[in-house]
């Protein structure tokens, strides 16, 4: 018997429905992987309100799991069953207690890291790595931006660019969120509401940032802008309050001769040696201990709508987990 959290058409939490599906065969290229623990993300909701499509319906949601391969299909050789894997990327699916999937985006975990752990980091800590460490390469002496700073993203972030040499400020909603960045490396935290620039400004003594990271989008745009120094670089990978649309280019050279990207994960990990080396770096930081993974909300599989609930409202810190 094989159980998931199926999606008939786009809406809100209520229309995520557990259902009993067919337990699928891997194909060639393919893995079946029971999955042990499930990852909860932002991009979840984007596709379940249909800002991002999937690809038909009705759709098993969901990017990120950890669990142990049952059977291999044809040509898959560097896996077996019995192997613990975890994923972040490839064809949504995850809301499953099993499922198969392109081998090819599979991991291998290091056996001190268990499966709720790797649900909870994959797609967010890949997520840092590729921010700090491609995107924009931080280094020791820089001051950088987080906005959600104690979110799953936010808090791998604040941790990872603090081991890095830099200085970081972090943007929350609440002052419980502002204790939480600052146990996790934020130096500086500015609470929603207040002047974002001039306490950026203040903080740097005129100077700004080289980098902002936002996943916001909407509603922080034009404030993270204006954080920027001159030839400064704004990192929108994210939409928690909405897109970014209708941007004239010509602020970005008023403001400084600036740059903004929109990165994705999916890019970052088309190639296999990326993926591969990219979670090679996020797991010897975890392991070393300069980044801890803080599950705050575990949710039985089942209660995924609740789960969207929390998350949307930001409820939750940290990383979330929905157990089959």
């Amino acid at each position: 018997m094989n159980h998931a959290i199926r999606l008939h058409e786009p809406g809100g939490p209520e229309k995520l429905v557990w259902e009993e599906v067919p337990l699928p065969s891997p194909r060639p290229g393919e893995a079946l992987v029971r999955h042990q623990a499930v990852g909860l993300n932002f991009i979840d909701i984007y596709f379940r309100t249909g800002l991002y499509k999937a690809p038909s319906l009705p759709a098993v949601i969901g990017m990120e799991a950890a669990g142990t391969v049952e059977a291999v299909g044809e040509g898959v050789e560097d896996l077996r069953p019995g192997d613990r894997v975890a994923y972040a990327m490839g064809p949504i699916g995850a809301y499953a207690e099993a499922r198969t999937i392109p081998a090819k985006v599979l991991v291998k975990l290091p056996d001190d890291i268990g499966f709720e752990t790797a649900a909870a980091m994959m797609l967010q800590g890949l997520t840092a790595q590729y921010l700090l460490r491609r995107t924009y390469k931080v280094k020791a002496g820089d001051t950088i931006l987080v906005h959600a700073a104690a979110g799953g993203v936010g808090l791998i972030l604040c941790q990872w660019a603090k081991a890095l040499g830099a200085t970081v400020i972090g943007t929350v909603g609440s002052e419980a969120k502002a204790e939480l960045a600052r146990a996790h490396g934020a130096d500086h935290v500015i609470l929603q509401g207040e002047d974002l620039a001039a306490r950026v400004n203040d903080i740097t003594r005129g100077a700004r940032l080289p980098v902002v990271y936002d996943s916001i989008g909407r509603d922080t745009f034009a404030a993270s802008l204006d954080c920027l120094a001159p030839f400064g670089l704004l990192v929108s990978y994210g939409n928690a309050s909405g897109p970014v649309t209708g941007v004239d280019l010509g602020i970005l050279a008023a403001k400084g001769s600036l740059f903004v990207t929109r990165p994705t994960l999916a890019t970052h990990t088309a190639k296999r040696a990326d993926l591969l080396s990219m979670a090679d770096e996020l797991f010897a930081v975890v392991r070393s201990g300069q980044v801890r993974i803080e599950i705050n909300q575990t949710y039985a599989l089942r209660d995924a709508a609740s789960a969207h609930q929390d998350l949307e409202s930001r409820k939750t810190t940290g990383s979330s987990i929905l157990l089959p």
